[in-house]
């Protein structure tokens, strides 16, 4: 098994980011990553589980993302694993905590697969027992490149009810010294933005401007005139929010920026090819500018998603 299969597995919640665009017990706040972040990352299964506006969400969820990696490597993502949430910072790399409850079957599953890979090393530090996996750089198949990790990555068990991984050894002890609580830097200048609400379901944010575009990174003439870029999907007032804020190189970039995507979705919501559940979508978006950010949100009834979700 190679290890792109293998970070296919371990990462698979990631595929989330693909799709939609730190221990955390509850929403992530900008306080709660370290200074140079350049994306982050932070999904609360159990909260969608639990919610029953977040259950359609889930459910598709479960449907395309958790199969597929149930089907490849047995292991079920959405029985144990209850939070994610990961970042990526200049010259660190990525960090990835997931809580839940992991059973012993995981673990054997998890480890025998890092078994296979090229460099498999057990390791120890005061704080437990984790491991080092080293790929051979041969892939099977498309391979999934996560900003922050390349082909070898650190991981363990053995902090109590997460499973913890990391690009960097120094990255990874600290985790484990903390038991596995992500320590962020309080008002840092240069943070990327994080959209917070009471029953968040999903957040994610990037700078835009480490993404190199030579190396599959954006096109878009929107993205290429931001820097910073949130998102964030919620439980609100019984409806799922879906809120996006962009930060533009300028207040008159922000302003046609905004014009430009009010275009978009004028022309794509009244065209009569366009779906009405996708109409109805879009006909719902507002989109604000204040300076050089804008927003984009639309609230939803949780039908209204499912519907659109199984058209995706």
């Amino acid at each position: 098994m190679r290890l792109a299969k293998l970070t296919t597995y371990a990462l698979g919640v990631l595929l989330l980011t693909a799709i939609l665009p730190g221990a955390v017990t509850a929403a992530v706040s900008d306080d709660d990553l370290p200074a140079a972040s350049t994306w982050y990352f932070h999904a609360d299964l159990k909260e969608m589980r639990n919610s029953s506006t977040g259950a359609g969400l889930y459910s598709w969820l479960e449907n395309e993302v958790f199969a597929d990696v149930l089907e490849e490597s047995g292991i079920d993502l959405g029985k144990e694993v209850d939070q994610i949430t990961a970042y990526s910072a200049v010259g660190t790399g990525a960090v990835m905590v997931v809580d839940g409850r992991f059973s012993q079957q995981t673990r054997d599953k998890a480890m025998a697969a890092a078994s296979t890979a090229e460099r498999f090393d057990t390791l120890k530090s005061s704080s437990g027992t984790y491991y080092y996996v080293k790929g051979d750089n041969k892939v099977d198949g498309d391979r999934i490149n996560i900003e922050g990790i390349d082909n070898e990555f650190y991981f363990t068990f053995d902090v109590r009810n997460k499973l913890v991984m990391a690009a960097k050894k120094e990255q990874i002890e600290s985790l484990m010294k903390n038991k596995g609580r992500i320590v962020g830097d309080k008002g840092h200048s240069g943070a990327l933005f994080v959209l917070t609400a009471e029953r968040s379901l999903i957040q994610a944010g990037l700078k835009t401007d480490e993404f190199d575009e030579d190396d599959g990174g954006f096109e878009s003439n929107i993205m290429r005139n931001t820097r910073h870029i949130a998102l964030m999907v919620a439980d609100v007032a019984g409806k799922i929010a879906i809120e996006a804020k962009l930060e533009a190189t300028a207040a008159e970039t922000a302003q046609s920026l905004a014009s430009i995507v009010r275009g978009l979705i004028a022309l794509q919501a009244f065209s009569q090819d366009m779906d009405p559940k996708l109409a109805q979508f879009l006909q719902g978006t507002r989109v604000d500018v204040n300076d050089t950010s804008l927003k984009i949100s639309v609230a939803l009834s949780p039908e209204t998603i499912a519907a659109v979700l199984d058209d995706v």
